[in-house]
């Protein structure tokens, strides 16, 4: 799977270690930095994700900064972007299969490197369902996406 990746400086070293993972697991990582520990400002981080999912250069994102609520709040003004801020394996997957989720928004400052990985795991295999009732809340989604977001 192609992969964006992408952090503040709080989050650079567990984007570090996710995405050396991720590569390991042969997936297609796409590191769009940041590349140390320098403050950044965390917008630039989301946007930099959400370009890669719209323009088609990643499948899916994560974005790390200390608490995931930043950048979360930052890649949810994309048009077509579905984010979330996950600390559980519950979640990562249950985001997906009933929202479908595109983009993995972690804190870490609050969770640690081990079970991080974990989490992104479950995303990255978690699946769409499309059931009826999940698709007809999605379409209700991407209408309030259509009215109010700029494309």
């Amino acid at each position: 799977m192609r992969i964006a990746i992408s952090a503040d400086h709080a989050g650079y070293e567990l984007k570090q270690d996710l995405a050396n993972a991720l590569a390991k697991q042969g997936h297609d990582v796409l590191d769009l930095g940041t590349h140390s520990t320098a403050p950044v400002d965390y917008p630039d981080c989301a946007e930099a994700v959400a370009t890669a999912l719209t323009s088609g250069r990643a499948e899916r994102g994560v974005i790390v900064c200390g608490s995931g609520a930043g950048v979360s709040i930052a890649v949810n003004k994309f048009p077509g972007i579905r984010a979330a801020v996950v600390h559980d394996c519950y979640t990562a997957h249950q985001a997906v299969e009933h929202d479908d989720m595109n983009v993995l928004c972690l804190g870490a400052r609050v969770v640690g490197p081990a079970p991080a990985a974990e989490i992104v795991q479950t995303f990255l295999s978690a699946k769409f369902s499309g059931e009826e009732r999940h698709q007809r809340r999605l379409n209700k989604i991407l209408a309030i996406e259509s009215r109010f977001l700029r494309t």
